[in-house]
């Protein structure tokens, strides 16, 4: 099949399926798309990509890879508290598979139809399996959650449970086979928007769980200027994660581990009943630690013994 051909063939297979919404003037099919942002709302802007091989195993289905390509975007936007609007969709593949490409958008628009968002443009091409999500979202101005704003005293909070996906991924780079309760939360994981959108107003700080908690926590105490102490033996566990791994490896997946996309937050202890109170229809929270004077992340076990790992989480370039 001619490349030209099989490229607009594609285009044509994503348009027919993607949803709109009345603030999208113009969609898939033009040079750009036009659209219009509410009065009184600021706009939010991430983006992601995501490789075969490093970002998730190459026998992942292809609609498990749409979900977690714009879950993982719209985790971003889940953790500044906004609301999801547009999307964009870069996909690069190595032939112009049809079956693929109508697989990828079962997960993707799946997801998509959760959160009311409209798939507005982008691009195909030729190349190694790759894709890279652009989403758009809104959030009332000045309301933004921010890295910047935990200051000592601060309790600190994470949602859902940690090293689930760390955990999967360690069997299949071990040769194991995946427990399919633990590859779910690698393949599929929850962007927690609603979360976020609750804890406007009440959170101090905000960052998802992407490269690890430990590396992400530590985003937010150079933002603030302030330090974190961690007590690694409060960190929530799934049942599978508790039975399958000792403590030791539990801890490690747990702290370090990434793709977890939950949500990592500060709140002033005064907010506790707040923070429960906000959270009880969304997703579970735990305390896990506290804001302190100084600089960086520090953890400690359920004795208080200092507890150091080898790495904090996950780096693009080591």
């Amino acid at each position: 099949m001619d490349s030209a051909v099989a490229e607009f063939d594609l285009i044509e297979r994503i348009r027919r399926r993607v949803a709109t919404r009345d603030d999208v003037l113009l969609g898939i099919g033009d040079d750009a798309a036009l659209l219009q942002p509410p009065a009184g709302m600021q706009l939010v802007v991430a983006m992601d990509t995501l490789n075969s091989g490093v970002h998730f195993p190459p026998d992942t289905a292809p609609a498990d890879i749409g979900w977690k390509a714009l879950a993982v975007n719209l985790s971003d936007l889940a953790a500044m508290g906004a609301l999801p609007a547009w999307c964009t969709l870069s996909l690069s593949l190595p032939e112009a598979n049809g079956e693929f490409v109508d697989g990828f958008l079962d997960g993707f628009l799946a997801l998509a139809s959760q959160h009311d968002l409209a798939l507005v443009g982008g691009d195909t091409t030729r190349g190694p399996l790759s894709i890279c999500v652009a989403v758009h979202g809104f959030i009332e101005a000045g309301q933004a959650l921010r890295r910047d704003g935990a200051r000592a005293g601060d309790d600190l909070w994470v949602s859902g449970t940690l090293g689930d996906a760390a955990a999967a991924l360690s069997q299949w780079q071990s040769g194991d086979a995946m427990d399919p309760a633990l590859r779910v939360r690698l393949d599929r994981p929850t962007p927690r928007i609603p979360l976020g959108r609750a804890l406007r107003g009440i959170a101090t700080s905000c960052v998802d769980v992407s490269d690890g908690l430990l590396a992400d926590l530590g985003h937010v105490c150079k933002a603030s200027g302030v330090g974190a102490l961690v007590d690694v033996d409060a960190l929530p566990a799934s049942p599978t994660l508790r039975s399958g791994f000792d403590a030791d490896a539990r801890r490690l997946l747990q702290a370090t581990g990434g793709d977890d996309y939950e949500l990592c937050f500060t709140a002033p202890a005064t907010s506790r009943e707040a923070v429960i109170e906000a959270a009880s229809t969304h997703a579970p929270v735990a305390r896990i630690g506290r804001i302190v004077a100084g600089r960086g992340v520090s953890a400690v076990d359920a004795q208080g013994v200092a507890w150091q790992p080898s790495v904090a989480g996950f780096r693009h370039f080591e």
